[in-house]
Formats: structure tokens, C-alpha cells, sequence
């Protein structure tokens, strides 16, 4: 599939302030989102997370500072082309329920002006990168599941290729099964189309699971700190943001590192009986699996099942100790 390329994001002193409140919403806000990546906004209620993601499309207007989108200042723009060049998603997802799922996912396009032909090519593209049948394109919004939907709302985001996505607590409304499988699904999907990517969630674990960076948010709309996720659980830049992520946050840690990405110990022989995991398990994912299921070692197998290794508990603490 064609792509267009990512777009850079600056955020350059931005600040925004709502009538009647004291207080910033966001205020003096600089960060930079390099081309390709997932930025995650986390951070409490009253921190300006949605607000600051809003006003890249400018559905609010900014007060002071400037946005620039490879170097162009969101001020420069139509307000109402700037959004149809960039990808959004919500919660809900604001799907039309009296449009069929094709005409929804064509909602952009046809206000471009596509033509039905190039249109129609996209839509079966798009059902098809995020994994609906063909079939989907005649149903209705109400005829789908909850995650479903959220497929469909990807695939509409995605519809005429945009440099740039915004997605507000996307998955925020799924069970916990569903969500945990859109959020590998949208990593997935990310690898293969390479957008850049300003995500909104209130979940710590979320934006450790799925930003390249995490901008962690305070009230009023300060930044505490901005880096990678690896790094903010290793430095914390402050109190609050050690409160933020939690005081496992050495366990979370080992959410970042996969089986296949470490050293494990020799089969010295057959495998033990027991569970097996394959090399994508995350670290601590295989000592959740460990501790459930009373094993030690736990036996790591590739892609064909074949045993490749073992990992045990004192191993686990080894890797984290030296994270």
C-alpha cells in the first residue's frame, strides 16, 4: 500500500486558556514528535491531555505559541482543510448509523472528491488492513460489535492516507479482552503504515504498551516530563511523575523486553513439562504465566513451537536488575 509520509509535530509554547478558569488548560507546552512516532498524552484529570490534542487539528483555537506540522504553522491553514488532512479517532467513534460501513470509512474521500472507482479500491484496502471481511462494507454501524466499530473508525482515520493521526482514549470503552487486542492490532497496524501517531489515554500501562515517547501530563497543563517509555521508568523526572507510573514501575519495565530480545538459559536436555511461551511474551507477562501456573522454568519456544530456551524467576530478576 502507498503511504504518505509522517509529518514532524511541534509543539512551541503553546498555551491555551478557557474563560472563567483561573488556570491554563495548557500552558507553555514545547515537545517534539519525530516523524513516524506514537506520542502517548497521559497524565490526571485536569491535565489538558485532550485539550493539547485538539489544538493540532485547531477544533480549539490556541492562544499563544504556535503548532507546526513539517515546519507550518497549523495557523497558516484552513482550519477545515487542515482536518480532513488528519486521521481522528475518538472513543466513541461517531460512527453514522444510517450510513452502511463503506460510506462511513468513505466519509473523507467523498468530501475530497475521489473518484467512486478510486473510493470504492480504498474502502476493500482499508477493511482489509484492519481486519474485517469484505462483507462488513454493506452492513451498518448498529449490525457490528463494539470493537468492530473501533476497526471501522481506524480504517476511516486512515482513509485518505493522512501524515498524521489524533486518537482520544480510543479503546477507553472496550472490555479489557477486546482493548488488549485492538492496542496490538493498532501496533501492528502502525508498523506496516508508519503514521505519526498523538494519543490520548489516562492508562499509564497503555502509554507504556504502545508510545515510541510518553509526555506526562500535570494540572494545569505543565509538562512533567517528556521521553521514552523505558526512561521514565527508569528516571522519573520528579515525585509526581514517580507517583504517576507507579511504584512497580521496575515491573513495568519488564513489559519492554521480550523473550526472544534476551538471553535465556540452555535446555541442558529435553524440555521441562509444563507451560510454554513463545519468544514475543514479554517479560513480564512470562512471570505473570510463571506465578499463575506455579512454574519454574518457564520453556520458550519459536515460531514453530519448537523449544529455543528457558526462563526462570531468578532469571527475571537478573534482567531486572541490570534494566
Amino acid at each position: 500500500m502507498s503511504s504518505s509520509a509522517a509529518a514532524e509535530i511541534v509543539f512551541d509554547r503553546v498555551t491555551k486558556r478557557y474563560e472563567g478558569r483561573e488556570q491554563a488548560a495548557v500552558e507553555s507546552l514545547s515537545l517534539t514528535i519525530p516523524a513516524g512516532e506514537i506520542c502517548v498524552l497521559v497524565g490526571p484529570s485536569g491535565a489538558g491531555k485532550t485539550t493539547a490534542m485538539k489544538l493540532v487539528n485547531r477544533l480549539i483555537e490556541l492562544d499563544e505559541g504556535d503548532i507546526r506540522i513539517d515546519g507550518r504553522s497549523i495557523r497558516d491553514q484552513d482550519a477545515v482543510q487542515l482536518r480532513r488532512s488528519i486521521g481522528y479517532v475518538i472513543q466513541q467513534v461517531g460512527l453514522f448509523p444510517h450510513m452502511t460501513i463503506a460510506e462511513n470509512i468513505a466519509t473523507v474521500p467523498r468530501l475530497l472528491g475521489w473518484p467512486k472507482k478510486r473510493t470504492k479500491e480504498r474502502v476493500a484496502e482499508l477493511l482489509e488492513l484492519v481486519g474485517l471481511e469484505q462483507d462488513y462494507a454493506a452492513r451498518y454501524p448498529a449490525q457490528l460489535s463494539g470493537g468492530q466499530r473501533q476497526r471501522v473508525g481506524l480504517a476511516r482515520a486512515l482513509a485518505v492516507d493522512p501524515p498524521l493521526m489524533l486518537m482520544d482514549e480510543p479503546f477507553g470503552a472496550l472490555d479489557p479482552i477486546t482493548r488488549d487486542r485492538l492496542q496490538l492490532e493498532f501496533l501492528r497496524l502502525h508498523d506496516e503504515v508508519r503514521k505519526t501517531v498523538i494519543f490520548v489515554t489516562h492508562d499509564i500501562d497503555e502509554a507504556i504498551k504502545l508510545g515510541d515517547r510518553i509526555a506526562i501530563l500535570r494540572e494545569g497543563g505543565h509538562l512533567a516530563q517528556y521521553d521514552t517509555p523505558d526512561r521514565i521508568l527508569a528516571h522519573p523526572a520528579d515525585d509526581f511523575v514517580a507517583r504517576f507510573v507507579g511504584a512497580d514501575r521496575g515491573l513495568k519495565r519488564l513489559a519492554l523486553r521480550r523473550l526472544e530480545e534476551i538471553e535465556l538459559e540452555p535446555l541442558d536436555g529435553a524440555a521441562p513439562a509444563g507451560p510454554r511461551a513463545p519468544g514475543s511474551t514479554t517479560l513480564r507477562d512470562a512471570l505473570s504465566l510463571m506465578m499463575s501456573e506455579g512454574a519454574d522454568p518457564l520453556v520458550v519456544v519459536d515460531a514453530a513451537g519448537t523449544p529455543i530456551g528457558l526462563l526462570s524467576v531468578a532469571r527475571v530478576g537478573r534482567v531486572l536488575s541490570e534494566l
